[in-house]
């Protein structure tokens, strides 16, 4: 059975992005990455040690289509280890999967509904990511 190995990411949509990304700076420390609306966390994947782990934290705008066709103001990014294999596994179980699959420098990326429509994104990092 295809499992989700960790937290890729956390995205959230925001009414005001300047004032939202100072509150965050200024409250939590949490500095936006320099040309990026968000951060990226690095940590020890305590289960793959050679393989470190990473979560970014990311906020969009109102109006960003991101998330479609959810309506939820935010989505979780899950890390898999085997992108189709998890893809087909939802197929399988009668799950909303979305047909397109995105692959780039930052690894590969699916997207599927819950039950209560809401967007989840599963990512299959790179070797080394």
């Amino acid at each position: 059975m295809q499992r989700v190995t960790g937290i890729g990411g956390i995205f959230f949509k925001v009414r005001d992005m300047a004032r939202m990304a100072a509150w965050y700076r200024d409250n939590l420390g949490i500095d936006m990455e320099e040309g990026f609306t968000g951060r990226s966390f690095r940590w020890p994947d305590g289960q793959t040690p050679e393989r470190p782990g990473m979560t970014v934290w990311s906020l969009f705008t109102q109006d960003s289509a991101y998330f479609d066709p959810s309506t939820a103001p935010f989505m979780v990014n899950y890390r898999v280890d085997d992108l189709d294999a998890m893809l087909a596994q939802l197929r399988g179980n009668g799950a909303a999967v979305d047909d397109k699959v995105e692959e780039g420098e930052f690894g590969r990326f699916g997207w599927v509904m819950d039950p209560e429509g809401n967007r989840i994104e599963l990512w299959q990092p790179p070797a080394g990511m």
